[in-house]
């Protein structure tokens, strides 16, 4: 939770207090309600950013009401969180991560790497880090609650797929979490590269041939630091 309070704090709305005696342990959610509630908040952050976008601005805009926003998230924070795990679990769903050894793993890695840039250079994922880096949210909770439902999730998830493959032999990377969690931060920063500051920068976009050849240098360069003879990749690769 942020520490400090604002207008649409449950402290402050009588709609947060009435939604929490409404929504008892168990009782169902209209989930096609939450998905439009999301969607909104995605859309209304995005524009207006955190402290702009009002709990009245996105219960307007999911066509729900203000008392349903709050029967569903509780509060602002919480709402933020939600949204910005929807945004990337809907551009990097579990399916990316799960077991397939019948994909080659410069294949797998590939994709994974193209639905991870989509993602952090979507104009939801480029006006979030912009407004976690402005004075006023740069070390606050909300950044934490960001990295949680955000990068986190997806490093844990990315750290999974590894483990698989150094167990299958393909990779050569020392089997202990420390050592999974620093390759996975790796292969995340050379995926952003200079392509992602320029867009956080507003420095212009990079063409999508340009972006395919980043990203293929940059997975193969993960694979020649880290593959193993086993792992199919041809030697020009590593």
């Amino acid at each position: 939770m942020v520490a400090r309070s604002s207008p649409d704090s449950p402290h402050h709305d009588p709609a947060a207090t009435e939604a929490a005696k409404a929504s008892g342990p168990g009782r169902p959610k209209d989930l096609a309600k939450r998905a439009a509630i999301l969607e909104a908040a995605k859309q209304m952050f995005t524009r207006h950013g955190f402290d702009g976008a009002s709990m009245d601005q996105i219960a307007s805009a999911a066509g729900v009401s203000k008392l349903t926003v709050y029967s569903h998230f509780g509060d602002k924070e919480t709402l933020f969180g939600a949204a910005v795990k929807s945004h990337c679990e809907t551009g990097l769903p579990t399916s990316l991560f799960e077991a397939r050894p019948d994909i080659p793993l410069r294949e797998r890695l590939l994709a994974v790497a193209r639905a991870f840039y989509g993602m952090i250079t979507s104009p939801e994922a480029i006006a979030g880090h912009r407004m976690l880096c402005t004075p006023q949210l740069a070390g606050s909770p909300l950044s934490r609650l960001f990295w949680e439902a955000g990068p986190e999730r997806v490093q844990n998830a990315f750290g999974t797929l590894l483990e698989r493959r150094i167990a299958s032999g393909e990779l050569d990377i020392e089997p202990s979490p420390e050592a999974i969690h620093r390759a996975g931060t790796q292969f995340c920063v050379l995926l952003k590269g200079e392509p992602h500051a320029m867009l956080v920068f507003g420095c212009g976009d990079v063409g999508p041939a340009d972006i395919e050849a980043h990203l293929a240098a940059s997975v193969d360069m993960f694979l020649r630091a880290y593959a193993t003879d086993r792992s199919g990749t041809p030697r020009s690769s590593r």
